[in-house]
């Protein structure tokens, strides 16, 4: 890591519970490829002059987590096709006071999908109904998949996000089963009360063809490794997690890291869990 200097670009991220994963993920890069940048994690209770001093300090690239996901959307100048596809930001950029909202997650997805080969003729179970489920469904829809389902106990929210994708919803897995299935939810997240659970019946699990877990800590969910016990491919949420982080980087810097890279960065970043 470079000393600091008055010509060191910065970037940031705002959340209402910052960890360090991001911030390690894109020091280390910086880092390894000799950038003169540096990253760190902010919370703030008022987010318009947040996103006031992103514009007027010239601070580069900044990424949103909840709760400010969709409250920071009349606040950008420009709506990327990646978030203005679900509504929601994670990332922006300032292109010299301009600032344009893009959301990673949503490229992420897609391009798991599209890098594990996954047949759009699949039909889906979507377990989950929050803001990352948002980012999959959309994914799923502009990838070209049908016949999916959204699994949500809250029909609210569950209904309203699986009719606007044109897609069904129901309120529990059930007896259901699919080709592809694909775990929204905190079940089987580290530290969590569900930590030890499938967040899947195991006969879906069984059943299906690809399986799909977005939680990240620990990317070997019980989901994850019930479906690697009965052979089935798996994506995880580690994969998610490094990627858009990944597409970040390429948006702040305009440099794509090796792959190599990438997982390095990644695995220094889920130290700090």
């Amino acid at each position: 890591m470079p000393i600091l200097n008055k010509d060191m670009t910065l970037c940031i991220s705002l959340a209402a519970r910052p960890s360090n994963i991001g911030t390690r993920f894109h020091n280390y890069l910086y880092d390894q490829l000799g950038l003169n940048y540096i990253y760190k994690a902010f919370t703030t209770t008022d987010l318009p002059a947040a996103i006031g001093g992103v514009r007027a300090l010239g601070i580069r690239g900044c990424a949103i987590s909840m709760p400010f996901k969709e409250a920071v959307i009349p606040l950008v100048d420009a709506m990327d096709p990646s978030a203005k596809a679900i509504d929601s930001v994670n990332t922006i950029v300032n292109d010299d006071g301009v600032l344009t909202a893009y959301n990673t997650d949503y490229l992420a997805i897609a391009r798991l999908l599209r890098d594990h080969e996954v047949p759009t003729s699949f039909n889906v179970l979507v377990r989950g109904s929050g803001g990352m489920a948002k980012a999959v469904v959309a994914a799923l829809r502009d990838g070209g998949f049908k016949d999916v389902t959204v699994v949500a106990r809250n029909e609210q929210t569950g209904r309203k996000l699986a009719e606007q994708y044109g897609f069904r919803w129901q309120d529990e897995v059930g007896d259901s089963t699919a080709e592809l299935i694909i775990n929204v939810t905190p079940i089987g997240m580290a530290g969590g009360d569900q930590q030890h659970e499938l967040s899947f019946p195991r006969p879906a699990v069984q059943a299906a063809e690809v399986v799909f877990d977005v939680v990240a800590m620990p990317s070997e969910t019980p989901l994850i490794q019930a479906a690697r016990a009965e052979g089935k491919s798996v994506i995880t949420g580690a994969e998610v997690i490094a990627i858009q982080a990944e597409e970040q980087f390429v948006l702040y810097t305009g440099i794509r890291p090796s792959p190599e890279q990438v997982k390095a960065a990644g695995e220094f970043s889920r130290q700090a869990a």
